[in-house]
């Protein structure tokens, strides 16, 4: 039997840091709270309903992944965070319109104690927002303090053991490396001099690593991948995870992708296109905005069906992505994929798929599932970049030389095998040679 993983019990308050209070924070917050009342379940995270194989298929030993590895309890768990609007969490989620008011009223008192901190906030990044809540300093590096100073006193405040902090803000302009994201004194420099390549998303990266708190980034943003703050989380032993929460249209085809590959089945062309409505569309109407969604949708293919090793059902494949902001149907995410296939001959078919699903229901069990692994991952030591994660990103972060791994199935073999290492269980391959021999 190999030998387990000491993790630091999960003892006292698990702070939840979230960077926007809009849709999926609220509807994150507001379903932790009813779930805890007993209104709710908590269909869609892995973290509450989730089994684990453990042993051989004979032994029949298939336990809840709650009771295997020491999560923290939805009871334990404080939220707070930052926003560019003053409503408290209550008003935030009545204005998103995901959850039913009549749920929101069984947990309004709990919701209305959750008012947002002011703001680390620049229009230059996300040109489609404008609010009122927002920090002022005399440069970015001050900024930077000033959410540090807000994650200690929260701590304090709440009398807290841990925190974690979850990226849950807006998709920000496309970036790429420069020369201050390359090393901490580039990146410390930048954010004296108030340079426009690091932006808001990074700020919050900084403050939150430097104090060693867990950071994921539910966004595509370039923010915590890049190896300045990758070397200042190995310093601080903060995990790493990102990026991109996969939600609705890339999840699905991270599940059609693997099984035509495994089938050998070609691909000419997969248009995709989605209607959305609510602050998400709205940022993603800007096209600077949509070139960094559409980077992080568009490389999931090229992972998982490996064209170069495949040319003759995969070399010409023509990928197309579209959002398309349509304010009436708010958070109703609603996705087309028209797929063009060819088969035995070279005989062509179709597939089409419309997935009409809701953004934000699909986000928030990510977010709770995102927060208490990584507080996991930062009690049993695993510091840096989280890859074991990757399950629920559209844009997984990596290590220099890596490529991402798209297929979900591969990913949560991947996520399991983690946790069964963590417990000194044998890792499962699937071979089942035993049974026979």
């Amino acid at each position: 039997m190999p030998t387990s993983v000491d993790i630091a019990p999960a003892r006292g308050k698990l702070g939840v840091l979230l960077v926007g209070l809009g849709a999926v924070s609220t509807t994150t917050i507001a379903g932790v709270f009813a779930i805890r009342k007993g209104f709710a379940k908590p269909i869609g995270s892995l973290t509450q309903m989730g089994t684990i194989r453990l042993g051989k298929r004979t032994e029949g030993r298939s336990p809840k992944i709650n009771e295997v590895v020491p999560l923290s309890g939805l009871d334990d768990l404080v939220f707070g965070g930052w926003d560019i609007f003053e409503d408290d969490c209550y008003a935030a989620a009545r204005t998103a319109g995901v959850i039913e008011p009549a749920l929101l009223e069984q947990v309004r008192p709990e919701l209305e104690k959750i008012r947002p901190w002011p703001a680390v906030f620049d229009q230059r990044y996300v040109k489609r927002l404008e609010g009122p809540n927002v920090k002022k300093g005399k440069n970015k590096k001050d900024l930077a303090e000033q959410v540090a100073a807000d994650i200690r006193k929260f701590k304090a405040d709440n009398q807290l053991d841990r925190l974690v902090m979850v990226w849950c803000g807006s998709t920000e302009i496309f970036a790429t490396e420069s020369p201050a994201h390359q090393t901490i004194e580039n990146f410390e420099r930048a954010l004296e001099q108030n340079d426009t390549a690091i932006p808001s998303s990074m700020v919050y990266a900084y403050a939150a690593i430097r104090e060693g708190i867990p950071y994921a980034n539910a966004a595509p943003n370039l923010t915590a991948d890049i190896p300045a703050l990758v070397a200042l989380a190995a310093k601080t032993k903060a995990p790493l995870a990102g990026k991109d929460l996969k939600t609705g249209q890339t999840l699905i085809k991270t599940i059609i992708a693997p099984g035509l590959k495994a089938r050998l089945i070609g691909i000419e062309g997969w248009y995709s296109t989605n209607i959305l409505g609510n602050r998400d569309g709205e940022v993603l109407d800007d096209p600077e905005s949509f070139k960094t969604k559409e980077e992080s949708k568009k490389s999931v293919l090229d992972y998982i069906l490996q064209p170069q090793l495949y040319p003759d059902l995969y070399e010409h494949l023509c990928h197309v992505v579209r959002i398309n902001y349509y304010p009436p149907r708010g958070d109703n995410k609603e996705g087309w994929d028209n797929i063009d296939l060819v088969g035995w001959l070279g005989y062509k078919m179709q597939l089409k798929i419309n997935f009409l699903c809701r953004d934000s229901i699909l986000a928030a069990p990510i977010v709770l599932d995102v927060a208490l692994f990584m507080d996991l991952a930062k009690r049993a030591g695993m510091h840096g970049i989280q890859e074991w994660l990757s399950f629920y990103f559209k844009s997984p972060v990596h290590a220099p030389g890596l490529y991402p791994e798209h297929d979900l199935f591969i990913q949560l073999m991947k996520l399991k095998n983690t946790l069964r290492y963590l417990k000194g269980e044998e890792l499962i391959t699937h071979l089942g040679r035993e049974y026979y021999d």
